[in-house]
């Protein structure tokens, strides 16, 4: 223990804060940020017992607000008649509508956009199911409490804001843990390997697997996934000087506890890039064939990692997946069209690779996105909307439903607050709560209720948790 002045206190942050700023050719490799690595030097831990059963979750952000009300859409007659006439020029043609048959009807027939026919396929046969109408609420919320501006999420209709409320499930501030991190703050003691995190990012730094604890490991899609100093196995004089240069700063002993933190974290970052490109090179090399779009090459390595669960010794991960493009305020029908055909073929793609190592019943994937769109045209695209629609896929699915309540989508009907912007009528609390509690159940133990809000603070406002019980029920 040493007695400082408060300059002296600055003084180390000042020089801590400029050596961070000029070591910007680490930060890109760091599987835990330097704050994360202190708290989970001195945060008493919660844990639960380990279990052998691996199970994983599967985030896939559509990232820039998904227009969903063009990929489920009303198929029957005066339905379909509706949804044409506030959609007007972006509406799909009804012929063009792939149907399905929910197992459960709700007095309404529904189709969905005619580049989704593996989606249609993964539906019909009880391995998909959509989430109607679902967005970030801080309570239930109706058409009055929006009009009076009480308990709304902050930047309501903000890409940033509302990308972020999706993450962390907090819509009532901007916090900086996400809830996936939270859920692996409690559960990363279930794997017997902690040199890798629980937490997997194919998208780079995220919110959603930010915890206390436990934060995200980031991973290229490309290669054996490990992300080292020099990207390759380059040996020419630059990455050669880039690799001595790191040797030397990790050889150094830092008495400062910031410097510490952030040292010993850039030295796990390369153990761990060594171990995990090892482990991901030994797996049995798959034999599905995924395409060669950003978003299938993802879902690849998501794939390669789960092959090399028992080499890398873990029986619970999160995997964060990006796929942008969906803020399509123009050209919409062609760039939404693509899009959606793209998450078809992978979607399709990582089921077969799921089944062919035999655990899709272990994986369950799901989408998130910034927001739906408003049904009104602006012209040549779609503008911010709120409430929207979206896909859970596995084996533990209960699939060939559509749960939630379906809006209805004319104007100016009770949840709209304008121009077609609906308010969502389930919460993003209860969809992340039916996952968390698959999630962390493994036969005999699962998330308490306290543990369950801790990681989902504002669940109490819309469900509340009882043995057994499930938010939606969209989960076995």
């Amino acid at each position: 223990m040493h007695k400082h002045t408060r300059r002296d206190f600055l003084g180390r942050l000042t020089t801590g804060c400029a050596a961070l700023g000029y070591t910007t050719l680490l930060s890109g490799i760091t599987n835990m940020g330097a704050f994360n690595a202190l708290a989970a030097a001195n945060r008493p831990l919660i844990r639960k017992p380990q279990d052998n059963g691996y199970k994983a979750l599967v985030c896939i952000l559509l990232s820039g607000g998904n227009d969903s009300y063009n990929m489920l859409i009303p198929r029957g007659n005066d339905e379909y008649n509706e949804y044409a006439n506030v959609r007007t020029n972006i509406a799909i043609p009804q012929e063009d509508l792939l149907p399905i048959n929910p197992v459960v009807s709700d007095g309404k027939t529904y189709g969905l956009h005619p580049n989704m026919g593996n989606i249609q396929n993964l539906f019909e046969s009880g391995n998909l199911a959509f989430v109607a109408n679902v967005g970030a609420l801080i309570q239930p919320t109706n058409l009055s409490d929006f009009q009076s501006g009480q308990n709304l999420p902050l930047g309501l209709f903000s890409h940033s804001d509302q990308k972020t409320h999706w993450q962390t499930s907090v819509p009532q501030d901007r916090d900086a843990l996400g809830w996936g991190g939270r859920l692996a703050d409690i559960l990363y003691t279930n794997n017997s390997n902690q040199d890798i995190s629980m937490n997997i990012s194919l998208g780079g730094i995220n919110v959603f697997q930010r915890g206390n604890t436990v934060s995200e490991y980031a991973i290229a899609s490309t290669g054996t996934g490990s992300v080292t100093v020099n990207g390759s196995s380059n040996t020419d004089f630059y990455n050669v000087l880039k690799r001595q240069t790191l040797d030397n700063i990790l050889d150094n002993t830092y008495q400062n506890i910031l410097e510490t933190a952030y040292a010993n974290s850039i030295s796990d970052s390369k153990n761990n890039s060594i171990q995990f490109g090892a482990a991901i090179g030994s797996a049995t090399p798959l034999t599905t064939t995924f395409a060669d779009d950003k978003l299938s090459a993802q879902l690849n390595m998501v794939a390669k990692t789960i092959a090399a669960r028992d080499l890398l010794g873990v029986s619970n991960q999160t995997f964060f997946v990006q796929f942008n493009g969906f803020d399509n305020h123009n050209n919409f029908l062609e760039e939404h069209g693509e899009l959606l055909a793209a998450l078809d073929t992978a979607l399709q793609s990582f089921h077969d690779a799921l089944v062919e190592m035999g655990v899709e019943d272990c994986v369950t994937t799901f989408t998130m996105s910034d927001f739906a769109r408003k049904l009104v045209s602006n012209g040549d695209g779609s503008d911010h909307g709120w409430g929207g629609h979206a896909i859970v896929m596995g084996g533990a699915v209960n699939g060939q439903h559509i749960y939630g309540q379906y809006p209805s989508i004319y104007l100016d009907n009770p949840r709209d607050t304008g121009g077609g912007r609906i308010i969502p009528s389930t919460s993003c609390d209860e969809y992340f709560a039916e996952l968390a509690l698959w999630f962390a159940h493994n036969g005999t133990n699962t998330l308490s209720a306290g543990q369950l809000s801790d990681v989902l603070p504002n669940l109490t406002n819309f469900w509340t948790p009882s043995p057994g019980a499930k938010p939606i029920g969209f989960m076995q």
